[in-house]
């Protein structure tokens, strides 16, 4: 399931279905903090982090929080890449937001970077992985 829904909603999702393994898109509107994602991943091992437009993500050069190193360093196994393009006009900016991805990815170490980018996504999804 994709949850479009902040911090609170998590605890309440997960009452209601505890088995449900759930993609919180934007890894939280509004901006929850590193801590309290951390807190959240940590009290629901099916909660992944979809990672498009997630404010506080990044520092002004494109690069990632010092917070957010670490948590996605801590949890590689937990995010996944997203472009948010919920309407057809988004697909035009696509390869910026791509762009901007892998700007931030790079600060990652490269095992993380690649969980990241496209192997959990690839799993969650029952793709194959490559070699």
């Amino acid at each position: 399931m994709l949850a479009h829904v902040d911090d609170s909603a998590i605890d309440l999702l997960m009452a209601h279905a505890p088995g449900a393994r759930l993609i919180w898109a934007h890894t939280g509107i509004g901006g929850a903090p590193a801590e309290r994602v951390r807190a959240l991943l940590k009290k629901y091992p099916k909660l992944m982090g979809e990672l498009s437009y997630r404010p506080g993500l990044t520092e002004s050069g494109g690069g990632l929080s010092p917070e957010w190193k670490a948590l996605l360093s801590d949890h590689s196994d937990r995010f996944l890449v997203g472009s948010d393009t919920w309407i057809n006009a988004r697909w035009a900016g696509y390869e910026g937001l791509m762009s901007d991805a892998r700007r931030w990815l790079a600060d990652l170490p490269e095992t993380a970077a690649k969980r990241i980018a496209w192997e959990n996504g690839a799993r969650l999804f029952g793709l194959p992985l490559a070699p």
